[in-house]
Formats: structure tokens, sequence, C-alpha cells
């Protein structure tokens, strides 16, 4: 094997070839910043637990800021996580099903494996000591009392003597959708509730009070999928507190045809809901539930809608201002797949609640507005000051006359939809190789502004990091990705997903494990003050020295630059003169390539979102021009591709960026093209049959028989056949070749100087530069 066979075994398939976009700017939606699973675990951003037998199947997780502890549900088993860097000392409790459960799980034609076990999948809060755990039993839901101790405490134990049946509170399946919440005592729970998973309620049970459940003889629930159960107070009078229920459910079409929709729901009912005392006896009597509208205008009138709530994250205000919820959506449609995130104010929830019920005539009546008179007191308003007046005891939902609660029962429906705040969505992404699941925000107080942070789970173990820029009015918002974090080594869809502002900590949960990530690491963006500001992250500003977390204080300093709205660094950046971007102050680096072969040119700009722009400097002319593209030269993602070098491709090749009006120089490759002719000349003759092979196990063969080889193997249809070659060449000879090339030639290149092949690079490259130096004569004289 020659010279030249090796140093393209060791540039291609040692190297990993990076590089950035080329020509127009992929734009804002392409994250800025992309960190590998290693990345963070290097950086030591992340930390990971997967449980003691490597995967946890976590199917619930509960974060205890007061305790500063991590409850998490898995398969047949509990853990709790002290909150810290390294997850110190775990607890775990098993808590198998009962005697015989899983048996009759298998008889009853359930899976062994997935299904007849106990996955538990509700936690939470029941008292200062203890959390109300349930779950699946093998298809018989069971909960009890789990003991987790005071503040300060890691002590983790199930009370045997707590254990009773979970039916109403924890679904049967596994995979089954639900949401659960605790309030005052009582589990509330959105569910399907029977072995079958047929029959939809939602349920309240465990405090003193009779169980309360949906009215199973009315079709209110259409094989709904709940995402998220919450207690959200309206005003000062808690009589009035209703808890939240946010589904999707495949409802009858509003035409009034036989045809089905998918719509996504807001559900309440109040807490102090006692039922009927004749008519929706032990049922809910408030129950009501309105549209939820996210959708993208178009011309005409016609609307593009997501009507699959896939999450909703309830971002709670400071006092005196309206609670937020992000909601999260997928299309349903066969045509395209997409992702949507809308937002509502909680006040515009409310005025929906009080407006006009809806009605039909019949079932294959369209819905209208109902026009009659509505009883009072209002059906699906809380028994409490308002209602309890003199003459008018109705200080309980038991005192409601039954045309009330008959009322209640046949209008479950409000006509108004609730629409999105600016009517359209905050963020809208179509076309995604990965699909998302999981949404959490964090408002964060900027120098120029207050900015809400979104967090977003994908299926392939990875996290966004977004921000939408509302210019204003009903103007569509700009999307920024910050950065794209890989969670998970191994892809696997997020499940959960926790955010604690006062840790700037992540909590992300899949079926492996969960994972424990800062929310911020602002010295990864780089160390200088244009990168600083281009990161447009409104957790980082350059305070001078560095690019560091940036705190909002009273006094204003000096040396805080930062720029979310427009990431111009020409004005925040001012002490960085532009003549640190000019081409002279980057050297140039010489690289050579053979005429008539492919030859490929690197460019690493920072970010993925600028703009790249080559440009060439041939000898002897007066500027620079920009390089030309067609079927033989190829702006790729990961630079410039040769496909067949001519020796007027010889020059300087400068790589420049364009972001925010900002132009970087990345990199100056000075390009020595080598004359075909020349090549016989480099390498030495055939050695005699008698001599041992080359150091470092390379084997002498023919230059001819090795040239054709690698002109046939460099070829632009087969460069994904290098590391085969590479390998076979390589280890011919030799005892010492153990794994893949690509993987020894990195680990030869981290151990420095001392494998021979680099040796063998030196005098190749000596070798080249003497031959780049002989004048035309000389050459045609050899």
């Amino acid at each position: 094997m020659g010279l030249l066979a090796w140093a393209i075994c060791w540039l291609l398939g040692g190297l990993p070839l990076h590089g950035g976009s080329s020509g127009p700017s992929p734009g804002p939606s392409v994250p800025r910043l992309r960190l590998s699973y290693q990345d963070l675990l290097s950086a030591n951003r992340s930390a990971i637990f997967l449980g003691p037998q490597g995967s946890l199947n976590l199917q619930a997780m509960y974060l205890d800021e007061y305790r500063d502890r991590l409850f998490l549900g898995g398969l047949d088993a509990l853990y709790s996580l002290r909150l810290g860097q390294a997850w110190p000392d775990p607890r775990e409790v098993l808590w198998p099903p009962q005697l015989g459960q899983r048996e009759e799980c298998v008889r009853k034609g359930r899976d062994p494996l997935t299904e007849c076990a106990n996955f538990v999948r509700v936690l939470q809060p029941h008292n200062r000591t203890h959390l109300l755990a349930c779950g699946t039993g093998a298809f018989q839901p069971t909960c009890a009392l789990i003991t987790v101790g005071h503040r300060g405490e890691h002590v983790l134990y199930l009370e045997s003597g707590s254990v009773e049946s979970g039916r109403g509170r924890c679904p049967h399946e596994p995979s089954r959708p639900f949401a659960s919440t605790f309030v005052d005592g009582e589990l509330y729970t959105g569910l399907t509730a029977d072995f079958l998973g047929r029959e939809a309620m939602i349920f309240r049970s465990g405090g003193p009070r009779p169980a309360l459940r949906s009215d199973s003889d009315q079709s209110l629930l259409h094989d709904p999928r709940f995402v998220m159960a919450a207690r959200i107070p309206e005003n000062s009078d808690q009589d009035n507190d209703k808890v939240y229920f946010f589904f999707s459910e495949t409802a009858p079409s509003p035409d009034g045809d036989s045809n089905h929709v998918t719509v996504s729901r807001v559900g309440r009912v109040c807490v102090n809901d006692a039922g009927g005392q004749r008519v929706l006896v032990n049922k809910w009597s408030t129950f009501l539930k309105a549209r939820l509208v996210c959708s993208v205008p178009g011309p005409g009138g016609a609307e593009t809608h997501f009507d699959q709530l896939e999450d909703v994250f309830l971002l709670w205000p400071k006092a005196g201002k309206s609670l937020e919820v992000y909601a999260l959506f997928s299309t349903v449609s066969a045509v395209f797949q997409g992702f949507a995130i809308c937002v509502y104010h909680m006040a515009d929830i409310w005025e929906v609640f009080n407006g006009p019920f809806a009605h039909r005539d019949g079932p294959q009546h369209q819905w209208g507005p109902y026009g009659g008179k509505v009883p009072f007191p209002r059906p699906g308003v809380c028994p409490s000051k308002m209602t309890a007046q003199p003459g008018r005891p109705f200080g309980s939902t038991k005192d409601y006359p039954d045309e009330v609660l008959q009322f209640a029962r046949a209008h479950p429906l409000m006509f108004w939809p609730v629409r999105p705040r600016h009517g359209r969505p905050v963020l809208v992404k179509t076309h995604l190789a990965q699909h998302l699941h999981q949404i959490v925000v964090d408002r964060v107080e900027a120098e120029d502004g207050t900015y809400d942070v979104i967090f977003l789970g994908t299926d392939s173990g990875s996290v966004l990091k977004v921000i939408a820029l509302q210019a204003g009015g009903s103007a569509e918002p700009e999307e920024v990705v910050l950065e794209e974090l890989q969670v998970f080594k191994v892809p696997t869809p997020i499940t959960e997903m926790e955010i604690s502002v006062k840790r700037q900590m992540l909590y992300v949960g899949s079926r492996l494990g969960v994972a424990q990530l800062r929310l911020h690491q602002c010295e990864t963006y780089g160390t200088a003050c244009a990168e600083c500001c281009l990161a447009r992250d409104p957790y980082c500003a350059w305070d001078g020295a560095s690019c560091t977390h940036y705190r909002p204080s009273l006094g204003k300093r000096r040396f805080r630059r930062q720029d979310i709205r427009h990431g111009n660094p020409a004005l925040q950046c001012l002490s960085q003169s532009q003549e640190e971007e000019a081409v002279g102050l980057v050297a140039a680096t010489t690289v050579y390539g053979t005429e008539h072969n492919s030859t490929f040119l690197e460019c690493l700009p920072k970010s993925p979102q600028a703009a790249v722009r080559w440009l060439l400097q041939r000898p002897g002319d007066e500027g620079p021009d920009q390089v030309k593209t067609d079927e033989r030269v190829l702006h790729t993602e990961r630079g410039l591709l040769f496909r067949r070098l001519s020796r007027f491709d010889a020059g300087t090749y400068t790589c420049t960026t364009l972001e925010h009006g900002f132009s970087q120089t990345v990199v100056r490759l000075a390009l020595v093209v080598i004359v075909a002719s020349q090549l016989d000349n480099l390498f030495p003759p055939e050695p005699k049959p008698e001599e041992p092979p080359a150091r470092g196990g390379l084997a002498s063969t023919p230059p001819k028989a090795w040239y054709k080889d690698i002109l046939q193997l460099i070829g632009f249809a087969n460069l994904p056949r290098v590391d085969e070659y590479c390998e076979r060449v390589w280890c011919r000879g030799t005892t010492e070749c153990s794994g893949s090339f690509r993987s020894r030639s990195r680990g030869k290149q981290a151990k420095g100087k001392s494998w021979a092949g680099l040796e063998l690079g030196k005098k190749m490259k000596s070798r080249m530069h003497a031959e780049h130096n002989r004048t035309p004569r000389e050459v045609e004289a050899k």
C-alpha cells in the first residue's frame, strides 16, 4: 500500500467530516447548537439514572421540590432520587402484583411480559409524609400509601396495610392514556375504568365523601385521550375552585352526518360537586366541556387545524396576571404530519364557559347556540356565595332544582370554542424527522424583555429548546431553535418532563430511564462576544469577559451584552472590531488534491443557521471571486466537494458565514493540485520479494495496482467504501488490528505522534512539497 492510499484512509477513515450549510441560510428553525449524548455527559450538563437493571420502564414521575426529591414509578418498582448532579444514594421499593394476579392476567389472554405486571402509573402527594401510588396490578389496578418521610429525610417504603383496589383511579392497561390530580385528600382521574377499555369517565375517590363519576347514561365522553388534569382557582373564593381536564376525543361530526372527527377539549368539574339529590345521584352535576382550537389561518378563510392534543403545560404567572395554558397539538391528517403550539389565556377559557351552551334538535341536526331560557343557578357553576343567597338556599349541588341538573345533563358542551392568543399558534413545525410528545415552558427575564423558553421532548430521545418571538398584533411569530440536546443515547420517546425553575434543571423521562438536564450552559456558545450575542439565548449574556448566565438586577451593569430579538453583534459587541473578521487575519492551511480525483474542502461554521459562502483567490488575480457550483463542484452540508479536480481549481479558498448581518471567516484553505503525471515520481519503486513489509504493517504493492484501486475507491459514488477498503489494506500483514479502521484511527490520533503511519504521512507531505516546488522543465525531465 502506498503513502497516498494511507493518507486517504487516515483523512477519510480517521477524521470525521463536518461542515456547515452552503448557499442560502437554513433559517432559525434549524437548531443553532446540537449536543450529542456524549457531549452532554462530557460537559457535566446531564446525569442519567437507568435503575439497577439498566432500564426503568418508566411510567410516572413526580417532582417534589419541597423535599428536593424526584419520585419514579416503573415496572414492579418505585424509586426515590435526591436532586443532585450524580443522583446520590437512590432508594428502591419493589411492588410486584399480588399473589395470583399475574397468572390470572395471562389466563385472560394478556401478554405476560408487557401487560401482566404492576406498572406504577399514579404518583401523587397524599400528606406531609406519604405519597399515593397506584399501579395496573396485572390488569387489577391497586393503590397504596408510600412513606417518604419529612423534609430532609430520605426514606421510601410501602405501607402494606394501605393496599386497596385502584379501580377508577388507575387504568388497567400500562399504555392507556389518562390524567390525574390530587385535591384536598381526593384523587380526580380521567380514564377508561374497565378491563376492555371502553368505559370512559372522570372519577373522584379517596376522601370522606362518596365517590363521584361521569354519567354513563349519557355519552359525555367519546373515546377520550386524557392528557392532563389540574386544579385551577378562578378567584379568591375557594368554593369556586374547579378541576380542569385537557383531552382529545373522537366525536360525531358537527355537521350532523355519520362521520367522526378528532377534536381537543377542556373540561371542568367543581371541587365541591356532590351530585344531585334525585337526578345525577353520585354523578357529576357541574361537568362542562369546550373545544380547544389550534389552527393556522389560510387564504379565503380556510384553516389548517391541529386537532390531536399531545401535552399541556400550565405557566403560572405572578400575582395579578392570568394563568397561561401552553398546549402541544399534532395533526390527524393523512396528507402531512405537523405539530403546533397554541397559548390560551385562562380568562378566555372562563369567558367561553360563561357563554352560550351548544344545542341541536336531534342527532342529524347541526349544532347551534341554545336560545331558550337558562335555569338558575346556571348549570355548571359551583355552589358558593353567589348561589346561596337569601331565599335561594343553593349551598350544595344536592339543593339544585331538577331542571338545572337535567339541563346540565343535556347540554354539557359550550357553543363557543376557545381560541388561542393572537388567533394563531406561536409555533408550527411540519415535516419533522421526529415527533413531539412533551412540552414545558420557562419564563425568562432578559436584558431586552421577557421570553418564554419552550422545551419540547421528541420520540428520538432529544429535547428541542425553542423561543417564539412575537412581532406584535397578529403577525406570524419568528421561531428560533436554540439547541437540540440528545438526552438519551438510544433513540426512545420522551414520555415525561418536569422543570425546576429554582434549580434551573429539566427532568426528562423515557421508558429507559430519567435524565437531569441543565437548562443552559452559556460557555458552550463560544468565547467571543459576537458568538454569545448570535446565540440569542435569554439565559445567557456577554459580561465583558465571557458568555455567562444572565441574572437580572436592579442596578445596570456596563458590560452585559444581549440581544435576543435581533441577535445583532455589530451593535452589541462594539469592542470587537470588524478587523478581527478580516480575511487576512485567518491563516491559510495548505491542502493537496490530485488531478482528475475527487477532493473535499471542509468548513466548520459555529452555527448551522448561518449562510455559507465560498470565495476563491487564484494566483495572479486581483481579488477573490465567488465559487461557482455545477455538477462537478458541489455545495454540500459538510463543505465543498470537487467530484473531479482540475488543475485550474488551484488557489486559496475562503469559507465565510453570514448570520444576522454579521460576517465571519471560518477557514482559509490553499488548495494545491498535483498533476496526474507527477504521481509516479512520488513513490519508491516496488521492493524486492525478499524485503520485509514497511514499518507499521504496511505491505508494499505495485503503485499502479493500488493507485487504480484508490481512484475507484474515492470516486464520488464509492465514498461509503472507504472504511471497508482501509480496513482490508491496513490490517494486511499485522496482528495489531482490532475493531474498525475508523475507531482505531481515531484512537491512534488521540495518542499523538506514536503511530507509525504518521511518519509515513510526514514523508508524503514533504514529497508533495518538493514536487510542487519543481519547475515544469524539471518535472518534464524527471
